[in-house]
């Protein structure tokens, strides 16, 4: 922030200037005529008006619609940007503890949605003590242990939307359990949902298709928008033999994250809710998942990185 004078109708004014950077680079000063504010007081003025240029930038890039509308698009883009000032406030101890924080969560959340039984103490002890737990299954172990090493990496931005990352995930997450690597050989069956997967020798072709409209809508469709449909599509494809829904959870977060969002989380108590979105989604009604995840991303800042940064 810095201070310059303006003439105006023949009387000098003093305004302060501060510079910001929008999502596809391009940097805007913003102006106001300074009375007197101390400091503290500009700072909170420029947050609110970075805010406003970051929605306005939203809105004009990638459109409104039923469910993004144009107040949703204000509190998403004002999240982004609260979520930018806690990684940079926070000190180095505080945000390792912040992002193992995230970490078991999601994992506990994520594998206990596919049926794993371990509770969020277990999960801690095995990703922070190294320590199994006792009477625990080690296929359960290993997932997690394996999960945290595959979050660590999508929280440093280490994935991409490839083939050669995708499988890499999924080669992380089965690492000592026995589950066949890579793409499906044999094909495979939804519980519960009518949805017929691709077949195994589609499968390839049918994640080429899925990563090229990723990178041709990328900069057309909001990083929420984008990343619940892409989700919304692998689940049909169902790529591997195991491991579908860890993998295309994980692969929401890198989109978000590979856009400056903050990652979220779907909770076991959403099950229903989650499940009955992709079979809507199967059926081509593709907005109830769109409002879930929509939904849970504002959930998972409200009520994990704003809690712990309100007690920290």
């Amino acid at each position: 922030m810095y201070f310059k004078e303006k003439r105006i109708k023949g009387k000098n004014y003093k305004y302060a200037v501060h510079s910001i950077r929008l999502p596809n680079g391009k940097v805007i000063p913003l102006e106001k005529r300074y009375n007197q504010e101390n400091k503290e007081q500009l700072s909170r003025i420029f947050e609110k008006k970075e805010k406003e240029e970051n929605a306005k930038y939203a809105i004009k890039q990638f459109g409104t619609n039923s469910i993004f509308t144009k107040d949703q698009l204000e509190k998403v883009e004002e999240i982004r940007l609260d979520y930018k000032k806690i990684l940079k406030k926070l000190t180095k101890f505080a945000l390792k503890d912040l992002l193992d924080r995230f970490t078991a969560n999601f994992t506990y959340e994520s594998n206990a949605l596919e049926g794993n039984s371990l509770t969020l103490k277990d999960v801690s002890i095995i990703m922070f003590e190294n320590h199994a737990v006792k009477g625990k299954d080690l296929r359960e172990i290993y997932e997690t242990r394996n999960s945290r090493n595959v979050v660590d990496l999508i929280i440093k931005n280490k994935f991409r939307i490839s083939h050669e990352d995708i499988i890499r995930m999924h080669k992380m997450l089965i690492k000592d359990i026995p589950i066949q690597q890579g793409y499906k050989k044999l094909p495979n069956f939804l519980i519960g949902r009518e949805m017929r997967t691709t077949l195994p020798e589609s499968v390839f072709e049918e994640i080429s298709g899925l990563i090229e409209w990723h990178n041709q809508e990328k900069n057309n469709l909001h990083p929420l928008k984008l990343a619940a449909l892409f989700h919304g599509k692998f689940e049909q494809i169902h790529p591997f033999e195991d491991g579908n829904g860890r993998v295309g959870r994980f692969l929401i977060n890198v989109i978000l994250i590979k856009n400056n969002y903050p990652p979220l989380i779907i909770r076991k108590s959403q099950r229903m809710a989650y499940l009955k979105a992709l079979e809507n989604f199967d059926n081509k009604h593709t907005e109830t998942l769109q409002r879930f995840m929509l939904d849970k991303f504002k959930d998972t800042y409200k009520k994990f990185f704003k809690i712990y940064v309100k007690y920290v």
